[in-house]
């Protein structure tokens, strides 16, 4: 069998267009995870609240609903690793498919030129194995932090309540943030499939995947919430 594609040299465009990709993924995780005082991410805002969280847990009985949230957030986690394994496994099955690849190469004459469809997928293909990597581990760690909650006394005045719980909240983050990464990860997969339909396409998905995530995190009104608890108006969150 033919192998469908060749590691060719791109041309400018069309590396200019992946460079553009790649550095808008760890400019906006930058900015995300460490974003100017006075503007605070979601994801930012939300790491006291999971302090917080951790805190109340120590004089909550029984801690019933603070294992539902985690077992939640682990199967989140979880449902959100298969369908990455899914996605990936359909990937490489259809780069080893030359045929089908060349049905899709002539239904898009003017995305062919400069690039192998091959290379494309592949390229889709990192951001999902990534995504996949990073939903794993926070599965592991969202179960570490369950067996720290586990480990918190009941009696609140014994001398280790506290510190443990804190030692839960700070795993929690950990896990918190590589789901975010994961999630960021899956955002630009889906702009990575506009590199189908040529360079151009492939920094015009960039530019409104990165615009979605920021206005999510720095501009919706679940972030006005989340900074002024207790204030929201009658109307309900958006996003």
């Amino acid at each position: 069998m033919n192998m469908p594609f060749a590691l060719g040299p791109l041309d400018l465009p069309n590396l200019a267009a992946i460079a553009f990709l790649v550095l808008a993924w760890a400019a906006i995780g930058r900015l995300i995870e460490h974003p100017p005082r006075r503007i605070p991410s979601v994801s930012t805002l939300m790491l006291q609240y999971r302090r917080d969280w951790m805190v109340q847990m120590v004089t909550r009985q029984p801690r019933i609903f603070d294992a539902s949230i985690i077992e939640s957030l682990r199967q989140s986690t979880a449902f959100f690793a298969s369908t990455c394994m899914i996605a990936i496994g359909a990937g490489v099955a259809l780069i080893g498919n030359s045929d089908r690849l060349s049905g899709i190469a002539s239904d898009l004459p003017l995305a062919s030129a400069g690039a192998p469809v091959a290379v494309k997928i592949i390229l889709v293909l990192f951001f999902l194995a990534n995504a996949l990597l990073k939903f794993i581990w926070a599965n592991r760690l969202f179960g570490y932090c369950s067996v720290l909650m586990a480990a918190v006394p009941n009696d609140p005045a014994d001398a280790q309540a506290y510190p443990r719980a804190a030692q839960a909240a700070e795993i929690n983050i950990t896990a918190a943030r590589s789901f975010n990464r994961g999630l960021r990860a899956i955002y630009f997969a889906l702009a990575a499939l506009g590199w189908l339909l040529g360079p151009v396409a492939l920094a015009v998905a960039t530019i409104l995947a990165s615009g979605v995530m920021l206005r999510r995190e720095f501009a919706s009104t679940s972030r006005a919430v989340i900074l002024a608890p207790g204030q929201a108006g009658p109307h309900s969150a958006s996003e």
